[in-house]
């Protein structure tokens, strides 16, 4: 690209940017949470996704013309399942019934109402007025989330005499129940219970309020019903959402960041189920329950699980890695791609894409960060296994050769791609550092080394190439159009291209007002290549560069249009808000603005890249390596002061240069 296109093009998105901002539809509140306050821009309608161990739900909402609430409740529950007992066989209903068209006050329905306020944080509150006649009004305030450990979508609603005089209001007991066709379960018949909960009939004096429940459950054959404590229910959800937002504590100048930071902690962490094969985290979107990938999961997520501190993460971390070390073989036949169906079953139709590099990549990763001695060695033999697997599939060239990648076909990648290579690079470097703490013998831990160094060479040699005028990476042999996966090489440390690899991300031929493209002169785009994308920029030092896209993107997913977490991809799957992706937004904190690099059970290093406009950032209550502690980086003098602290004491104070490697070793 010319200088004149390049400055053009910048203008532009500086531009965008300005845009974005000035047109955000949510706002942030000094809680955490987002509003979006119901003025004009109707009608308007979204979808998000909110799950508990043992249900999900989507909820399709918006605002009518007319000022009404709109809403549609998609239900999954995982450990129901339906035949064949496939990937996508939880049982799945969507409900477009709502307590409140139930309801009635002065001998007629809720009408007239008219939505001022809808709240996102970890649960839904939706606050309306109903003018029923001159001086018959009322508030109306819905709070809607899933269980945090029952199968069931639970809702609060809270009515409220704001007019002058008495209203009768009418909540009727109400209970339906729906038996599913017993031919199509695994275990038969499923009932779905319907109702509402504290139904009466009262008179509402003026400032008054009435308080009842709606609750839609789904039960095995000969289940015992629930009989919940709504209120306690809703408290636990409250709970689970702090104990997410007071661990990992992103503090930067930018409040766009620190409130995406803390949103997606809850995608990234709600999103796991309860099956008879243990806990498993599920990306969701209506589609992926009760199964685990080699991406989604190995990959993207539990390497970060550790820094949250989050117990069922952890151990659905480690979880995922059992059943994957189950399918280790003395033939070195490639691995499933997925675990399904609560465990018993696998699919790997897109042959082999790597599974076995994002293994070995995210279990090593996540071993090292978890600081669990124990759980390192059990891990131990799945690496090699991996490790090994990786090794024997080399080709002639000395690069990992598989059959697709994780994109599964959507877009060609050759015989041998970028990706694999560069996971089996990062997942080497990592076994040496984990193979010391664990004392593995001198001999095959030098030889990962060695493996490590000249697979890196290879990569040049086989992937560096000039495509479409950019020195990066063609990302599999005779590719030349730019892909999105050219930015992976950044996340492992492998920076010799970064000029021209950053130059070509940024470029009009592959960035657009949603992120990355996959491949350039498409229109379809997945939001993990942008996560991926913003960390290794981050990684290689081109901060501000970073920084900008980054409260570009924030801007947009947190309170643009489509809100309020990272998604999956355009046009596939209707931008779902896939699980993983918002782990993978969280590691651009924690690997790229911070630059945590884990180099021992209770060591690692850290770069920390604190921007231009920024004065100070810090991540408090890290709870990786099996410790906790802050890292805590401030400008002064024109230089950045970094301090690390854990449980009172200071464990680090200096002044460093820009890009210095800073080496921690915890007690």
């Amino acid at each position: 690209m010319d200088r004149r296109t390049l400055i053009v093009f910048l203008f532009f998105f500086c531009f965008s940017l300005e845009t974005v901002i000035a047109q955000n539809r949510w706002s942030i509140n000094p809680g955490g949470s987002i509003s979006w306050e119901i003025k004009d821009r109707i009608p308007h309608y979204d979808h998000i996704e909110m799950s508990g161990l043992k249900v999900s739900t989507v909820l399709r909402y918006g605002v009518n013309a007319d000022g009404s609430f709109e809403l549609n409740k998609s239900l999954i529950w995982p450990m129901l399942r339906t035949l064949p007992n496939n990937t996508h066989a939880s049982l799945m209903r969507r409900f477009a019934w709502n307590a409140s068209d139930m309801v009635s006050v002065n001998g007629q329905s809720l009408s007239g109402e008219k939505v001022n306020k809808i709240t996102l944080d970890g649960k839904m509150t939706v606050e309306s007025t109903v003018e029923l006649s001159r001086n018959a009004k009322a508030k109306l305030t819905r709070v809607i989330f899933p269980a945090v450990t029952n199968p069931a979508v639970y809702e609060k609603y809270i009515l409220r005499n704001t007019g002058e005089t008495p209203l009768v209001v009418e909540v009727p007991e109400s209970r339906a129940v729906t038996n599913t066709e017993a031919a199509k379960g695994v275990d038969g018949s499923y009932k779905l219970v319907s109702e509402i909960i504290g139904g009466t009939t009262r008179q509402l004096q003026p400032k008054e309020e009435l308080v009842f429940y709606a609750a839609i459950t789904g039960y095995k054959n000969g289940e015992r019903e629930l009989k919940p404590d709504i209120e306690k229910e809703l408290q636990a959800r409250k709970d689970l959402i702090a104990g997410f937002w007071d661990n990992l504590i992103l503090e930067t100048p930018d409040p766009v960041v620190n409130t995406m930071f803390a949103f997606a902690k809850i995608r990234g962490a709600e999103s796991i189920y309860d099956t008879k094969g243990g806990f498993m985290h599920g990306p969701g979107g209506e589609s992926y329950y009760a199964a685990i990938w080699a991406n989604d999961q190995a990959e993207y997520i539990n390497p970060f699980f550790p820094y949250m501190g989050y117990k069922v993460g952890n151990g659905s971390a480690l979880n995922s890695f059992k059943h994957f070390a189950r399918f280790m073989n003395p033939e070195y036949k490639k691995i499933p791609s997925s675990i399904i169906a609560e465990g018993i079953d696998v699919w790997g139709g897109a042959g082999d894409r790597g599974d076995a590099a994002m293994v070995a990549y995210g279990a090593s990763r996540y071993a090292l960060a978890r600081g669990d001695k124990a759980e390192a060695e059990e891990l131990w033999p799945l690496i090699e296994w991996c490790l090994e697997y990786c090794r024997r599939n080399l080709n002639e060239q000395g690069v990992v050769a598989s059959d697709s990648d994780e994109l599964e076909g959507r877009f060609p990648a050759g015989k041998a791609n970028l990706c694999t290579s560069s996971l089996y690079y990062d997942a080497l470097c990592s076994a040496v550092y984990l193979g010391k703490d664990l004392q593995k013998p001198f001999s095959v831990l030098a030889d990962y080394g060695k493996q490590a160094k000249d697979l890196r060479k290879n990569m040049e040699d086989y992937f560096g190439a000039k495509v479409e005028g950019f020195d990066t990476y063609q990302y599999y042999e005779g590719n030349d159009i730019l892909r999105s996966w050219i930015c992976i090489p950044l996340t492992v440390g492998i920076f010799d291209r970064k000029e021209g690899t950053i130059n070509a991300l940024f470029s009009p031929r592959l960035w657009t007002e949603n992120g990355l493209l996959t491949q350039a002169g498409s229109e379809t785009f997945w939001d993990r290549s942008t996560l991926y994308a913003l960390r290794g920029v981050y990684a290689c030092g081109a901060t501000e560069k970073a920084t900008e896209y980054l409260k570009f993107y924030s801007n947009r997913r947190l309170l643009g249009d489509h809100v309020p977490y990272a998604i999956e991809a355009w046009p596939e799957g209707s931008q779902r808000h896939l699980s993983a992706e918002s782990g993978l937004y969280c590691r651009i904190v924690t690997e790229g603005m911070f630059g945590i690099r884990p180099t021992g059970l209770k060591s690692f290093t850290f770069t920390p890249r604190l921007p231009a406009e920024w004065d100070k950032m810090s991540l408090r209550k890290i709870k990786a390596f099996n410790a906790t502690f802050d890292i805590e980086v401030i400008r002064e003098n024109g230089k950045p002061v970094v301090t690390v602290k854990s449980e009172g004491k200071t464990l680090l104070h200096k002044a460093i240069k820009e890009g210095e490697v800073i080496s921690v070793k915890l007690d």
